[in-house]
């Protein structure tokens, strides 16, 4: 699948690394699993450069736009989750 990453001039090499290992991991949650920690540290860190809900929800409508992967899915089912589970959204 060929699309874009919503990312932002604004931010830095390392912001931008961040942003995109985050909607890596949803995307790895999507076409197969992925540990509940490593997806929430890759949120964590996606927060970080995305502190706002307003701006997160825009960049995940954005996102499922280009790649169809609803990210606030995932997210939400990481957040109910324990460590130890596999995320996966098949």
């Amino acid at each position: 699948m060929e699309y874009n990453y919503p990312i932002s001039h604004h931010w830095t090499t390392e912001e931008i690394i961040d942003v995109v290992a985050f909607f890596q991991a949803v995307e790895n949650a999507y076409e197969s699993q992925i540990a509940r920690e490593k997806f929430m540290d890759a949120y964590k860190a996606f927060k970080k450069v995305v502190p706002s809900i307003a701006e997160e929800k825009t960049i995940f409508k954005e996102f499922e736009e280009a790649s169809g992967f609803n990210s606030y899915r995932i997210v939400k089912k990481a957040k109910e989750g324990q460590d130890g589970d596999m995320i996966t959204f098949k």
